[in-house]
């Protein structure tokens, strides 16, 4: 393994005081998303992807904004003075104003990189985000023409006055606030002006090609890809065509604002009768929940915020200047733009060796070895999809089962398993109503499963099913006689098509019959009512995960203190559980060497002497999205390819150990092993796309040793470096 890296250029934010044995979860969550925004002011990043961060970083805010802030401010209304079992927490509210100067900082951040760098350089390579009033004559005629042609007809404007309450506002909802008063007032009786809401329409682009445009066409055709590109904001054009919306008044002053509301609106479902309708009533509530916060350009109208304000009942705290498009996420229009050389070469997964053959028996070539896929190096379609595919057609395939917590709206998995049904095969479907922000698409999904036959269940009650696995019964010869084997798939991952090309994530196919008996014990607990089921191999959560974990990591310190080697690796999304930091404080105490690769937010503390000065947390930030999770565990061996692997659906997280069902699976197979030491490898060594976490908790970009071998994980980094071996493969 490569020696700890030496840390350059601290990030400025700290988020712990001297003291601390942890990390604020909130505040070091906002430290990720601070190196998600670093990645749109790197210069070494195409210029496109510079704007999908940008992007990305904006929707993490929102969401972040939805779930904890909505969180904190409903435990300080609550006067619930910290999370349960962490009386070292800072109070709530105190929290909430820790976070605040944080996102004010990187709003801040935020504005210079959008004003004075991306704007000017996507400007120079042809494509110019302009304003109305900048426009010629006869664009400014032909967009007005396209504005009264798609865009009028769609507004509302709502108006409040005493026949008229304060509208609703939805979240995320991009708005004009106005005061407005008549042309001609009546002068003995003037009236004060009145507010009125005009939302900017949803199911329209936000940025429209003005160049695009003529005054003969209310279309916008596709120009060239070698043309240049003006773009006009969809706000701006709604703005300066006002008038035809309120004849005979005139508006006084204008304020654009974008509203966030909590989604930390959760009901108790230990005791309900129908989880389906509860969930739906749930989404119900969480249309209507509280607004966390607002969202103005600079300068705002003092009266029309104000006013806002008290309505909306938040205060001067939860208002946020925004510089640029108020829905930053709206940039992804800009991202999608049809040139190529402006960002990453396009990436297309490469077959899995192993099912090389498009045409093979995929039954047969999981039979002969497990298969380890790594996406998206390595082709979700033509591993996972088509395993859980060819199973709907096989005309000896008798039953299928499958958990679905995410996927796409137009799910291969879900035509799939509708196909297998029809077909009169058993097919049983875990869906997970309650995954945060697809509550909606899953209620579809099962209502959709249900009317096909499909047996849908929905989980355990009081815990979300996280695990991702898949299970094939297939009839067979066995020993010259008919019999059933069974297949299944394990992953980090979930059964969604367009996260895979992506999201990292690993996947396990196996015929292994102590793993696949597991998984129907898994199965049998998640859509019946066992409870205290024991496995074989499979590591599941609440009952056995904690445990398992606490037991390798304190086999580690057993080794440590007998002289043996004594090494753990693990990799995940998020660190937060207070029994694991602690018990890996003592492997550190001990002499464990432990490297952990967390991508998220982590609220160990590294590198504190006499505490963990043996512990190393990196994160990777790049091209994909880091999702999967591996925990390795020496073992007593010095060769990292014959450590114990497990690859898992769960973070070191206390919700994914304690209150989610979730599954761990164990690599024996050699090659698989192999593959995951070249993998933890690369992970270790990249000094081109990851970040060290520091004492405090901030976290120090890593830059290449001088000079780098050509080709390494220093030189490439870890995504070129994982494209290159699964090319070489």
């Amino acid at each position: 393994m490569s020696s700890p890296p030496q840390a350059t250029n601290a990030a400025s934010h700290s988020p712990t005081q001297p003291g601390d044995r942890f990390v604020n979860r909130d505040l070091s969550w906002l430290e990720f998303n601070r190196r998600v925004l670093a990645q749109a002011r790197l210069g070494s990043t195409p210029l496109l992807d510079r704007v999908k961060f940008l992007a990305i970083f904006a929707s993490n805010l929102d969401e972040f904004f939805m779930k904890r802030i909505g969180l904190l401010k409903s435990r300080h209304l609550q006067q619930i003075p910290h999370s349960p079992n962490r009386p070292d927490e800072m109070p709530p509210i105190e929290t909430r104003d820790a976070c605040y100067r944080i996102i004010r900082e990187m709003e801040a951040d935020l504005a210079r990189c959008w004003q004075t760098e991306l704007l000017p350089q996507l400007a120079d390579e042809g494509i110019t985000i302009g304003s109305y009033e900048q426009l010629p004559k006869e664009q400014r005629q032909a967009v007005d023409a396209w504005f009264n042609a798609k865009v009028f007809p769609i507004l509302t404007p709502l108006a409040v006055d005493p026949g008229h309450r304060f509208p609703f506002i939805s979240n995320l909802s991009e708005n004009l606030g106005l005061l407005v008063e008549p042309k001609d007032p009546n002068p003995s009786s003037p009236a004060e002006p009145r507010f009125a809401r005009v939302k900017i329409p949803n199911v329209l682009p936000h940025f429209i090609r003005a160049d695009a445009l003529d005054t003969e066409s209310t279309n916008q055709p596709t120009p060239s890809q070698d043309a240049p590109a003006l773009l006009i904001p969809l706000d701006e054009i709604v703005i300066n065509n006002l008038d035809d919306l309120f004849p005979g008044m005139r508006i006084v002053e204008i304020l654009p604002f974008r509203l966030i509301r909590s989604a930390a609106v959760e009901l108790d479902d230990e005791d309900v009768e129908d989880l389906l309708e509860h969930v739906e009533e749930e989404l119900r509530m969480r249309r209507f929940a509280d607004t966390v916060s607002i969202q103005t350009p600079p300068n705002p109208s003092p009266r029309i915020l104000n006013f806002l304000l008290t309505e909306l009942k938040i205060t001067k705290d939860d208002h946020f200047i925004r510089t640029g498009p108020l829905a930053c996420v709206d940039l992804n229009e800009i991202a999608w733009i049809d040139r190529p050389e402006l960002k990453e070469p396009l990436w297309k997964p490469i077959r899995p060796r192993a099912l090389s053959d498009a045409e093979s028996d995929i039954f047969a070539k999981i039979r002969q070895q497990d298969i380890l896929v790594h996406h998206p190096y390595e082709s979700f379609t033509d591993s996972v999809e088509r395993f859980i595919e060819t199973a709907a057609t096989d005309p000896d395939v008798l039953a299928i089962k499958l958990t679905l917590y995410r996927t796409s709206r137009d799910s291969p998995f879900v035509d799939s398993l509708i196909r297998a049904a029809e077909e009169g095969k058993q097919v049983a479907c875990l869906v997970e109503l309650r995954a945060r922000f697809d509550e909606e698409k899953n209620v579809t999904f099962a209502r959709q499963l249900e009317a096909a036959g499909v047996h849908v269940a929905y989980g355990v009650l009081g815990r979300k099913t996280h695990s991702k696995c898949s299970l094939v019964v297939r009839r067979e010869k066995i020993d010259n006689a008919w019999g059933l084997r069974t297949y299944a798939h394990l992953g980090t991952g979930n059964y969604h098509p367009r996260t895979a090309q992506r999201y990292t994530d690993l996947g396990l196919l196996t015929a292994n019959e102590e793993i696949t008996a597991d998984v129907v014990r898994l199965f049998n607990m998640i859509t019946g009512l066992s409870a205290g089921m024991s496995y074989s191999r499979l590591i599941v959560a609440p009952d056995h995960m904690r445990n398992h974990f606490l037991n390798c990591i304190n086999n580690e310190i057993t080794n440590a203190k007998a002289g043996k080697p004594a090494h753990i690796f693990a990799k995940m999304n998020a660190m937060e559980d207070r029994q694991i930091i602690e018990t890996l404080y003592q492997a550190s105490n001990a002499g464990v060497k432990i490297d952990l690769v967390v991508r998220g937010f982590c609220c160990l503390r590294p590198g504190i002497p006499n505490m963990s000065e043996n512990i190393t947390v990196r994160s990777i930030i790049g091209r994909f999205l880091e999702h999967s999770r591996i925990y390795s565990f020496a073992n007593g061996s010095t060769k990292l390819e014959d450590y114990a692997h497990l690859i898992s659906s769960a973070d070191w997280m206390y919700r994914n150990l304690s209150s989610r069902v979730e599954a761990a699976c164990p690599i024996h197979d050699p090659h698989a092993k192999a593959k995951l030491a070249q993998i933890i490898h690369t992970l270790l060594n990249d000094r081109q796309n990851a970040w060290q976490m520091n004492p405090d908790g901030s976290y120090t970009r890593l830059t290449p040793q001088n000079p780098p071998e050509p080709n390494s994980p220093q030189a490439l980094g870890t995504f070129a470096t994982l494209m290159q071996l699964a090319n070489e493969s």
